[in-house]
């Protein structure tokens, strides 16, 4: 028998789609929510961790979070903090793995580190693969976030892009929306093309409230099409990050942000 969720109405929808996937025990404590969720797979050779547990991981720092998945598509959106190695050679990308070798490299060839992978969700099988290539290399503490990006991202999570994605992203992603975090005379200064001004400043605690509430309903935002690639950039680092995870809370579901300064941004656009 499942637990009782307690979920505010705008997640209904979210939860019985995680809980179709990720079932909770019948012991589960009544107080477990949806961030303590896991698939709960039977025979995992590796323990899985749940999003509660993954945003601890990457706050403290306590293990190597890996992206399993190719480097352009971590390029393109990646959880942030994570890293990613170049795939073992000689491999189908349908049976896509990356390889331990590099990992050996990223883990300064300690076989006791402890190692996060994910990749793209419950259906995926590259954290998988490679787990059980690490686990033949001798590693011994390796775990998966196996509910992987789709539902970091459904539960607010942000993801960030690298500076060689954001072209390719401009060039192939014509829905994309590009969102300028700075403030409304430097934007009007001079910004990229295509954006749209959410100032940092305008910002208010809760939900539709605020710049991201007007931005919602002029159609800075993309209200019909919640799934639309996002991408925040700003003055710095953190206002463009500040202003991703705003706009995330409200049920967004693919907001990236880049992680550097507005002047890095237009050099790696050539403007």
């Amino acid at each position: 028998m499942r637990k009782k969720i307690t979920l505010s109405s705008s997640s209904c929808c979210l939860a019985l789609l995680i809980l179709a996937v990720c079932p909770l025990p019948a012991d589960a404590q009544s107080s477990a929510n949806i961030y303590q969720a896991t698939l709960m797979e039977s025979d995992q050779k590796t323990k899985e961790v749940s999003t509660e547990e993954l945003r601890s991981i990457l706050a403290e720092k306590s293990a190597t979070v890996i992206d399993a998945r190719p480097f352009k598509e971590y390029a393109i959106s990646h959880i942030p903090g994570a890293v990613n190695v170049s795939a073992k050679p000689g491999v189908p990308m349908s049976l896509y793995v990356s390889d331990v070798a590099e990992i050996e490299r990223v883990t300064k060839g300690s076989k006791a580190a402890p190692i996060v992978l994910y990749c793209n969700g419950p259906f995926c099988g590259k954290s998988k693969r490679l787990a059980a290539e690490l686990l033949d290399a001798g590693y011994t503490n390796v775990r998966r976030y196996q509910l992987g990006i789709p539902v970091w991202r459904a539960l607010g999570g942000l993801t960030q892009i690298q500076p060689e994605a954001v072209r390719h992203v401009i060039e192939n992603d014509r829905t994309a929306v590009f969102i300028d975090a700075r403030e409304v005379a430097e934007f009007k200064a001079g910004s990229i093309a295509q954006a749209r001004n959410i100032p940092r400043s305008g910002l208010k605690p809760g939900k539709d409230v605020g710049e991201v509430k007007a931005a919602k309903d002029d159609g800075r935002l993309p209200m019909e099409d919640h799934n639309t690639r996002i991408i925040v950039f700003g003055k710095t680092a953190e206002q463009a990050q500040a202003v991703a995870e705003a706009i995330a809370k409200e049920a967004f579901h693919n907001v990236s942000f880049f992680d550097a300064g507005f002047e890095q941004f237009k050099t790696v656009l050539q403007l």
